[in-house]
């Protein structure tokens, strides 16, 4: 019986092979066309017509903006370099129709036969628009909001030649906002169901269209009769389970609404596959009936489980949903794609906040706070891809979409679901424009800003069109209500009691980012920060919220990273006076939003210029970063369930709060974040001089061996002591203190610190070299330091991946914070986006480190560069 069965889906699926051009989808992004509405006066039903000429349009982007569109065509400059975004008019002061624009696009598909239809689809458009086909107007109404779609049948407009036109003009916001330097402007960008910081944040100027266009993806769709809408697939795994070893069955449900739009009855199967195996229901709909149907529940034996970044693999099954008619002909399909786990949370007493579970076990959040890929919309899966796996390998394992923003593109959240970032979605709204407090630069007194939007009908519209566009991503954990305040109360209460329980629930919802439910402070009131530089001691000595939604630090890149934003005229250092403890920065790094380092850098001596500026900072990155994440692990469910750092990404060229800079090249903060997060980390606490190790995992860890060494500026070492120690699993072992040692070592020239986690077969765990300070608290011997000695030799592993090996003698220094670099050798060039398995590495006396370098830009005979705090820069060849 069982083989019948085995060979009934094979036949089934061939001949579904067969049907499959029954039904076929493709994206219109190339060819379109744009003029602004100053230009012409002639109607939609007259410019959509095919025969109507458009002499004069400019070629456009889409998707993207009308800014997007004006950089490409070289009509304005590029907003990210010096003050050039200064240069473009705003929408505030030249009235919206400036921005107003017309898009077109000529595509050919014919009328469909046999009762098969053809859909347009549009993702999203900011703000409004109007959308005409062949001379007919497809919307009865101007559609609003920018987080709304559209879909419209168009098998009756399709013209007879197959030759046909789209015309759609795109309205901006209303109201634009005014960008006089508050959080959001004067905060009416609000009113409207949009993105929130295009007139500007304290990390980002002004958008000068507010982001006007066709900013998501534009799709034909073809089906026969019967079309699958919005599927839903929810996967259960109960009890408490392991990454590893066979798994008790999880329980499969998946659900989707048919519509008829056939001029009669049709029955046939909903039915999918799952891994090898078909589920199916037998449905008749009547001509334009739709009907909400689900499958019987699937018991999906010894599933391979998904899990978040740190804990197991990212398995991901391949769903294909289908409605076949009774001649075994495809109708519509669906690919989704499944990650098979479940989503839980609950209170932690011990901790007085929210934990998250994946799979019945507890997982400690370490997130970045994410704001959108560019600010201009452009976005592509290749680049969402880089950015989310940085955020892996940051090794943390959530994202939170900050509220200011967007629901972004489904491809970001295929990324997330492939590298294992857990999302925290934020919907739209903010503190700052929303009214949590009074602002002087808010037009409205606060009272009125707490009604905004001012359509609640259309934001919740697109709460639900959001909701049902994104529930099936695995790594879709949390829905909040807004960045640090609720919705106003109807809208809130639809979201929570209505659309959320019916739509999706399966997730945890947060009714804003720094809510009591998410935790609560020892005077019981709940928070977030601190923001900007701290002492390394604060983020181990200080408690500050159980669930920390935003804490964050500094971000300036290198002197590369600079040059690309920055004139040369304006490559100035920041100056730090140390009597009115505040920095002279130049008009452009503040433009560019430049936060603070304070007296940090001048504690690695004094500035000599702009490169050695940025030199140093990468030291203050790398210590910061690495600090806050061990300082919130060390009190992991004591102290805290997660925290989330504010921020670990820019969409434009601004200088603070970030991992790598807009153009994808990382500074020292990834690697400093790379090292504190690891999922088994040896650590040393500053504050009481301990040595001790988080195991962040759901294993005990047996016979492991923990090394800890001192070494001197010249590169002698002492041994302090080897232990060997069992680390309980989800957990923080404290292994000695080591304080006699280290005062003994801050001597006038400082040391460093050493320490290593090894298993049973002498592998290394975690590796972790801490520079100290003197008695004065400056880094002063790191500039007596002897030149490194350091060997290079770089070896190509496969295309695209390269070895670069680094060797250090016996009896030599330490070869101190080497940064590796991909270098395109025809441009003089780093390579970007390039991954790096590790970077702004120290190399002991008598050891060796290997730094696995990955990309899949082409470039021909890649060479590789290494420059050391006592090394200058040196290039070699790949092998």
């Amino acid at each position: 019986m069982q083989t019948l069965y085995k060979a009934l889906v094979t036949v089934i699926l061939a001949a579904t092979a067969l049907s499959l051009s029954a039904q076929s989808s493709y994206e219109l992004n190339t060819g379109w066309k744009t003029v602004g509405i100053k230009s012409i006066t002639d109607q939609g039903e007259l410019i959509s017509d095919p025969a109507y000429p458009l002499i004069g349009w400019q070629p456009a982007i889409v998707p993207g903006t009308v800014l997007t569109t004006q950089i490409a065509n070289k009509t304005v400059p590029d907003p990210f370099f010096g003050m050039n975004n200064k240069l473009i008019p705003d929408i505030y002061n030249t009235g919206k129709d400036y921005y107003t624009y017309w898009f077109a696009k000529d595509f050919k598909e014919a009328i469909p036969a046999n009762g098969n239809q053809v859909y347009l689809n549009l993702r999203g458009v900011n703000y409004s628009c109007n959308v005409f086909l062949n001379g007919h107007q497809l919307n009865v109404k101007l559609h609003q909001g920018m987080f709304l779609r559209q879909s419209y049948n168009v098998t009756k407009w399709l013209a007879k030649s197959g030759n046909n036109r789209l015309a759609i003009i795109v309205y901006p916001p209303n109201p634009v906002g005014n960008p006089n330097g508050g959080q959001g402007g004067d905060g009416t960008i609000a009113r409207n169901v949009s993105i929130q910081y295009t007139p500007g944040w304290d990390w980002i100027q002004p958008i000068r269209d507010r982001n006007t266009g066709i900013w998501d993806k534009v799709t034909i769709e073809k089906t026969a009769g019967i079309r699958i809408i919005d599927p839903h697939v929810i996967t259960l795994v109960p009890g408490v389970r392991q990454p590893g070893g066979p798994q008790k069955p999880a329980t499969i449900q998946v659900s989707a609404q048919l519509k008829n739009d056939g001029a009669k009855t049709i029955s046939g199967f909903l039915r999918y596959t799952l891994d090898g195996k078909l589920v199916s229901m037998k449905v008749t709909l009547k001509a334009g009936e739709v009907a909400d149907v689900s499958l019987p529940d699937y018991s999906l034996k010894k599933p391979r489980l998904w899990w978040p970044n740190g804990y197991g693999p990212q398995n991901l099954y391949q769903l294909k949903l289908q409605f076949v008619s009774a001649a075994n002909k495809v109708s519509d399909q669906k690919n989704i794609e499944v990650g098979v786990r479940q989503l839980t949370t609950e209170w932690n007493a011990k901790a007085s906040g929210h934990q998250v579970n994946v799979n019945g076990q507890r997982v400690f959040i370490k997130g970045g706070n994410w704001i959108i890929s560019d600010e201009l919309l452009r976005f592509s899966k290749k680049r969402y891809d880089a950015e989310v796996r940085f955020h892996r390998d940051m090794n943390l394992n959530l994202i939170r979409v900050w509220g200011g923003a967007l629901t972004e593109r489904p491809e970001f959240y295929e990324a997330c679901d492939k590298y294992g970032l857990l999302v925290f979605q934020d919907m739209w709204g903010s503190g700052d424009a929303n009214g949590r407090w009074e602002d002087k630069t808010k037009l409205d007194d606060q009272k009125g800003r707490r009604k905004y939007p001012d359509d609640h009908d259309l934001y919740l519209r697109s709460v639900e069109d959001q909701v049902k566009m994104l529930r099936n991503y695995a790594s879709l954990a949390i829905w909040c209500g807004g960045n640090e305040i609720t919705q106003p109360d109807d809208i809130l209460a639809a979201v929570r009691d209505t659309i959320l329980p019916k739509l999706d629930n399966t997730r945890w919802f947060v009714d804003f980012s720094n809510s009591l439910d998410m935790g609560k402070n020892d005077k019981g009131i709940n928070g977030d920060g601190p923001y900007g530089i701290q002492p390394l001691s604060y983020f181990w000595a200080t408690k500050t919220y159980p669930f920390n939604s935003e804490v964050g630090s500094v971000g300036v890149g290198d002197i590369e990273s600079l040059k690309r934003i920055i004139p040369e005229a304006n490559l100035i250092a920041p100056e730090y006076n140390p009597v009115t403890r505040r920095e002279k920065v130049d008009s452009v790094w503040k433009y560019h939003t430049y936060i603070g380092y304070e007296n940090y850098v001048n504690k690695y001596g004094k500035v000599k210029d702009v490169r050695d500026w940025a030199e140093k900072a990468q030291l203050v990155n790398y210590d910061q970063y690495r600090a806050l994440m061990e300082g919130f692990s060390s009190h992991m469910w004591d102290w805290y369930t997660g925290t989330i750092i504010w921020k670990t990404q820019n969409p434009w060229s601004a200088m603070r709060g970030q991992m790598y800079d807009y153009y994808l090249d990382p500074n020292a903060c990834l690697y400093g974040l790379h090292s504190g997060s690891e999922p088994v980390h040896i650590m040393y606490n500053p504050v009481d001089s301990a040595v001790s190790i988080v195991n962040n995992t759901f294993s005990k860890l047996k016979n492991v061996t923990a090394t800890v060494k001192i070494y001197t500026i010249s590169g002698d070492a002492k041994l302090v002591t080897r232990l060997a120690k069992e680390l309980p699993a989800s957990g923080v072992t404290n292994l000695l203190s080591i304080r006699r040692e280290i005062a003994a070592a801050a001597t006038e020239k400082g040391a460093f610190l050493a320490l290593r986690l090894t298993d049973a077969d002498k592998r290394t765990i975690s590796d972790n070299v801490y520079w100290l300070a003197d008695k004065k608290g400056e880094y002063s011997g790191l500039n007596e330091m002897p030149a490194s000695k350091l060997t290079i030799t770089a070896k190509r592993l496969s295309k695209g991946k390269i070895a670069v090996i680094l060797v250090n003698p016996n009896a030599a220094p330490v070869a101190f914070f080497n940064r590796v670099s991909l270098i395109d050798p025809k441009a003089g060039e780093r390579v970007l986006p390039t991954f790096y398995s590790d970077n702004y590495v120290s190399v002991l006396p008598g050891e060796q480190k290997t730094v696995v370098v990955d990309y899949d830009v082409p470039v021909t005979s890649p060479k590789i560069a290494v420059r050391g705090w006592n090394m200058k820069e040196r290039m070699v060849s790949v092998r």
